[in-house]
């Protein structure tokens, strides 16, 4: 038998010799070294060593050139991805093993196609830093040193701890929680996600969640901006917050003030928040407020700054607007000028029919001194108005609030309805009314809030109205005090009362969802209550999908209401008697 079996090798061994040469050529001419599979570890420096030397000092002066070698992790070829590669090697009781990335952008399309995942590499290269951490560049030689298979991913799980972090910069992590997806804002620019655990970021207060570390960022393996395609979309061309991540593995690095994972393999998505179609029904007389997101007709202001971007904006607006179906609006943000709100109004009643067209009070068509400024609109068929505009032109508001009395036309007691919007916590001062914990002009957010209470009160009593319902955006978190004034006084947060915990939000900031926009009630508004809803069709959507195209150019969702704004329209329902 061993005659037999010795014979096919006996008669090929003049031939071994020459393939083994020829094979050691083309391994030393593509990769600077034998491709063998038998690297010599005797020269190498072991990672974890090396990592102990920050380039530049001791014993690793900047731009030394080494020799070392490790596993390959992660890679990220070209210029589309980071033009580089994770290595991982080293291994004792007392730490981790220890990652470095590999910047290697001179490599050849077949250097590439033999970096997977789990292949050991030797490479000689400059050891030095970028933005603060090592890593390998101006790689000389890359060998191929076999296939021992990828090492277990380090466990990590949120909220994580930030002085533990930099022990696992540049290794193979996993998360074995199911992590959600609470920030998209930079998917379309950077093609990048903020996952939380278990759950939305929520907040009620400015600041948020204690550090950020409650966060993790899911990075698509690249820093460049306006990635085509957009990374992790669904089959409705959108990630929107709130959907679910399961089993992440990928290289954990810091980078651009956050900590990040580059992912290996592909991510498992599920939906955990599908777009609502239609606001969920309320009984009754519905009213609804909705922040326009800066509705100019003069263009290259505060809104569209162009033709095309104008009829996006309408074509989101109008979608959004007729799919409330409400039978009072309480707009927010329209230029303060002439001809704007009946611009709105003629092509949001051109698809309408005669019963369900609104039309606008009598009043003037500016309102204050501010670029953008409220107004309220109703259906004749639903609602009689009992007043003209009723405007607090106290010098406290920038944008002053608009209010009118109405009565249900099929019956009822008449209401006073509001609409307002407190100055934006944007532009702070340097000094003053600076954020102390509620973001900047909180102070005057308060004092505003305090006039309109004055307001309201004087209206109620001049045309003997029970019922007053306030709308609009405040820019106060729920927990903040211009909302707390208003509870003081006996206003009723309709959301919190009626919505459970997770609905309470119209706005994500930071990857963290609040509410900004609300509708108040006072003891008699509260008891003709049927229903409430917030329609979350903005602000769980990723910014490229709004008429300007934040985040990159995309000609997606038109004359559809997905991020027809930036904050979520609110909607109540209310009864004819109390």
């Amino acid at each position: 038998m061993d005659a037999v079996s010795q014979s096919p090798v006996a008669r090929l061994r003049p031939l071994i010799w020459p393939a083994v040469l020829l094979l050691s050529l083309i391994g030393f001419l593509l990769f600077g070294q034998p491709a063998d599979g038998s690297c010599d570890r005797a020269e190498e420096i072991p990672l974890a060593e090396l990592l102990n030397h920050v380039p530049g000092g001791g014993d690793s002066p900047p731009g030394s050139h080494v020799v070392t070698g490790g596993v390959v992790t992660g890679v990220y070829p070209g210029r589309q991805g980071l033009n580089g590669f994770f290595i991982q090697d080293g291994h004792s009781e007392t730490r981790y093993d220890s990652g470095l990335f590999v910047y290697a952008p001179a490599l050849t399309g077949g250097q590439w196609d033999s970096l997977g995942p789990g292949v050991r590499v030797q490479v000689r290269a400059r050891f030095d830093t970028y933005r603060g951490w090592p890593q390998l560049q101006r790689l000389e030689a890359l060998a191929f040193c076999g296939e021992p298979g990828l090492p277990e991913p380090v466990p990590l799980e949120l909220p994580l701890e930030p002085e533990t972090l930099p022990r696992f910069h540049g290794l193979l992590v996993g998360f074995p929680q199911e992590l959600v997806v609470t920030g998209n804002y930079e998917l379309g620019r950077f093609g990048s996600l903020h996952l939380s655990a278990g759950h939305r970021l929520m907040r009620t207060r400015s600041g948020g969640v204690d550090d950020g570390l409650h966060q993790i960022v899911l990075d698509d393996g690249s820093y460049r901006s306006n990635p085509e395609p957009i990374p992790y979309l669904d089959e409705h061309h959108t990630r929107r917050a709130g959907d679910r991540v399961t089993h992440l593995e990928g290289v954990l690095v810091h980078a651009f003030d956050a900590w990040r994972v580059h992912p290996v393999g592909d991510v498992e998505f599920q939906a955990g928040n599908p777009r609502p179609r239609e606001p969920e029904p309320v009984a009754g007389v519905r009213l609804a407020t909705l922040n326009l997101e800066n509705y100019f007709l003069t263009l290259g202001e505060r809104g569209a700054d162009s033709p095309e971007a104008l009829e996006r904006q309408r074509g989101k607006l109008l979608a959004a607007l007729r799919g409330l179906d409400a039978d009072l609006l309480a707009l927010v943000e329209l230029e303060n000028s002439p001809g704007v709100l009946d611009d709105l109004l003629q092509r949001l009643n051109a698809r309408l029919p005669p019963r369900d067209r609104y039309v606008r009070l009598d009043g003037p068509d500016r309102q204050g001194r501010d670029a953008i400024r409220v107004a309220l609109v109703y259906r004749p068929g639903a609602l009689e108005a009992r007043s003209a505009v009723l405007a607090d032109h106290d010098g406290v508001h920038n944008r002053p609030p608009v209010a009118a009395v109405f009565r249900p036309t099929a019956g009822g007691e008449p209401f006073l309805a509001a609409v307002v919007h407190h100055k934006s916590k944007t532009r702070c001062p340097d000094r003053g009314d600076v954020d102390r914990g509620q973001g900047c002009w909180n102070e005057r957010r308060t004092r505003q809030s305090r006039a309109l209470l004055g307001f309201i009160e004087e209206q109620r009593v001049a045309h003997d109205v029970d019922a007053v319902a306030l709308l609009g955006d405040f820019n106060s978190y729920a927990d903040e005090d211009p909302v707390r004034v208003l509870e003081e006084a006996g206003y009723i947060n309709l959301v919190r009362r009626h919505l459970p915990e997770d609905r309470h939000y119209s706005y994500v900031f930071r990857g963290e969802a609040g509410m900004l926009d609300y509708i108040f009630g006072n003891a008699s508004l509260g008891r003709r209550i049927s229903g409430i809803t917030v329609w979350h069709i903005n602000a769980d959507e990723p910014v490229f999908l709004a008429f300007d195209q934040r985040g990159g150019r995309r000609g997606l969702a038109r004359n559809e209401p997905w991020r027809s704004s930036d904050h979520d329209p609110v909607m109540v329902g209310l009864d004819g008697k109390p």
